[in-house]
């Protein structure tokens, strides 16, 4: 991520209000424009197409398919991401680059079949029990791999520092959706609910061919060394776990209330609990500003600490390493409270304008009743899930296994718990579960500051493993 910092630096270098509103305008671009991109394209689509005017039973149909598209793109795509995202931090630095493009194909096999595993029954299940019609089921199923082409090419660009280029690609294809449900609506005549999912549908092809076209532009030559990413997966499957551990507890608690007596099923496939995704939806975004701050932070200070930390390790003295030592961990620390300082001020301020403005415009009582705890769960995650990038950076994939592990399975059991309280704490599995998570972070990164000289020193062999037969137990040296 260093290409974000680089630019960062250069921009608030010049230490202005018109350059710290562009500094954070630049962040928000490169990092969560794409997300805004879609529910605005959504937004500004409904309105053309006059969604108000449609059943009810459309309206809910095309939201479920579009919630299902993204939760289900991101579970297929994350056991993937962070071995790839490792494989090809290392092939770039040690610039092996022809051996890029047979991990990109490797990786996007596996994501396809993965995704066709899930897909495909759940397709056939809609159309069979509950009557969709089959161009419908069809539309929504591409719709799910081409989000799912996208969220695994973005991996690659983002490794390319190609941040800008995700959010400009982000933008064409958002365009067109708007301007293609148009078309098929008021000119062709489609229904509003499928035009509106068939042009997002197009919007994500168009996205993800962009996307790949991007990729085989940068990477032209295939070294065919497809078993070398495979070896890289047997060899760190920590990485595998961790991060889909990570990701399956961020939507386990919505399962959870999926089966709550108030849940609703559409034609007997698509299972959903309206009040809670909505609220957990709004406390997600109450505290999205966290992930633009401590990208931020991360690229313009503590990148530097770690890269002098490495460099003195390299070449310095006992004295030099001991003192970047000292310095990175410090800034690691001071980064993690002003994340929490400054988060907890914005999502308080965004709480407040929920609280107050919202229920003259939207949203129901119960939605409000259910968010506060929920904003509160979000705003611990976040803040957990810098911990589990630090974690990586210090190579402690043990230490984010266990950390997504216990923040999944905490969450979990809360939810089952707290679905029977109060509804004002239906989010407790959500706030128990990211604390959970945040302690065993937190520990492990004390473990980490404490034991780092032996994680850096002793960890490697003077002899390169192999396999072969057992040497002897003793040198012969012949005689002369």
């Amino acid at each position: 991520m260093a290409g974000i910092g680089i630019s960062l630096n250069r921009i608030f270098k010049k230490n202005t209000l018109g350059t710290d509103l562009y500094g954070f305008a630049y962040s928000t671009i490169s990092t969560v424009a794409p997300m805004f991109a879609v529910i605005g394209a959504i937004i500004i689509s409904q309105m053309i197409l006059h969604f108000e005017t449609v059943s009810y039973a459309s309206r809910e149909l095309f939201a479920d398919t579009i919630l299902y598209m993204f939760i289900f793109s991101l579970l297929c795509a994350s056991p993937f991401n962070a071995v790839l995202s490792r494989y090809l931090s290392d092939t770039i630095f040690e610039e092996r680059y022809e051996d890029i493009r047979p991990c990109y194909f490797l990786g996007l096999l596996l994501n396809v079949v993965l995704g066709c595993l899930l897909g495909i029954p759940f397709c056939v299940h809609e159309y069979v029990v509950g009557g969709v019609p089959l161009y419908y089921v069809f539309t929504g199923y591409a719709g799910f791999m081409g989000l799912l082409l996208v969220f695994y090419s973005m991996l690659y660009l983002s490794i390319t520092k190609g941040y800008r280029r995700i959010s400009l690609f982000f933008a064409i294809g958002m365009a067109v959706a708007v301007l293609l449900s148009f078309v098929l609506h008021h000119v062709l005549g489609f229904d509003a609910s499928y035009a509106l999912l068939l042009s997002m549908a197009i919007g994500f092809l168009m996205i993800a061919s962009l996307e790949v076209g991007l990729i085989n532009s940068y990477f032209r030559e295939s070294s065919g060394n497809y078993r070398g990413v495979l070896a890289y997966m047997r060899q760190y499957p920590s990485l595998v776990i961790a991060n889909f551990l990570y990701t399956l507890g961020l939507f386990v608690h919505n399962f959870v209330f999926w089966t709550a007596p108030d849940h609703l099923v559409l034609v007997g496939s698509f299972v959903t609990n309206m009040t809670y995704d909505m609220a957990t939806c709004l406390a997600m975004f109450t505290n999205i500003s966290a992930t633009v701050i401590f990208i931020s932070e991360v690229e313009m200070h503590f990148h530097e600490r770690y890269k002098a930390y490495s460099e003195a390790v390299i070449g310095g003295r006992r004295h030099d390493i001991e003192n970047a030592k000292r310095m990175m961990f410090l800034q690691l620390r001071a980064q993690l409270m002003d994340l929490v300082r400054i988060q907890f001020i914005i999502t308080v301020a965004v709480y407040f304008v929920v609280s107050l403005v919202m229920p003259h415009v939207f949203l129901d009582g119960e939605l409000l009743r259910v968010y506060p705890a929920l904003a509160g769960g979000y705003f611990i995650l976040f803040v957990m899930y810098a911990e589990m990038l630090y974690l990586y950076y210090f190579n402690d994939t043990k230490g984010a296994v266990l950390m997504s592990l216990v923040f999944a399975l905490v969450t979990l059991l809360g939810a089952l718990w707290s679905m029977h309280l109060p509804q004002i704490l239906h989010g407790l599995g959500l706030v128990l579960g990211a604390a959970a998570g945040f302690t065993v972070g937190y520990l492990r990164l004390q473990w980490i500051e404490r034991n780092l000289d032996t994680h850096i020193f002793c960890r490697g062999s003077i002899l390169r493993r192999g396999y072969g037969h057992k040497p002897d137990s003793y040198w012969r040296v012949p005689r002369e």
